[in-house]
């Protein structure tokens, strides 16, 4: 079976999602980048129901989780 990509929604000027794009290149996990504006969220708020990010969609385990500390965790778990 073939993993599918992860997918990022995120601020580049963020330092919480910049932690969690440094976790991605520690691990080698490929992601997207899916960029927010930040003066308009809807985006990330039609994908997680808040407004906050980073958010992380993972579509190999049909997660979508907020909070960088999160993230870490998670991907250090589930693809470190």
């Amino acid at each position: 079976m073939t993993e599918e990509i992860l997918e990022l929604y995120q601020f580049e000027a963020c330092p919480f999602c910049s932690k969690v794009r440094q976790k991605f290149t520690e691990l080698g996990v490929d992601f997207i980048a899916r960029s927010v504006d930040p003066n308009d969220r809807t985006r990330v708020e039609n994908v997680s129901g808040q407004t906050g990010v980073p958010v992380l969609v993972d579509p190999n385990t049909d997660r979508v989780m907020p909070e960088s500390d999160d993230i870490v965790e998670y991907l250090e778990e589930n693809y470190g």
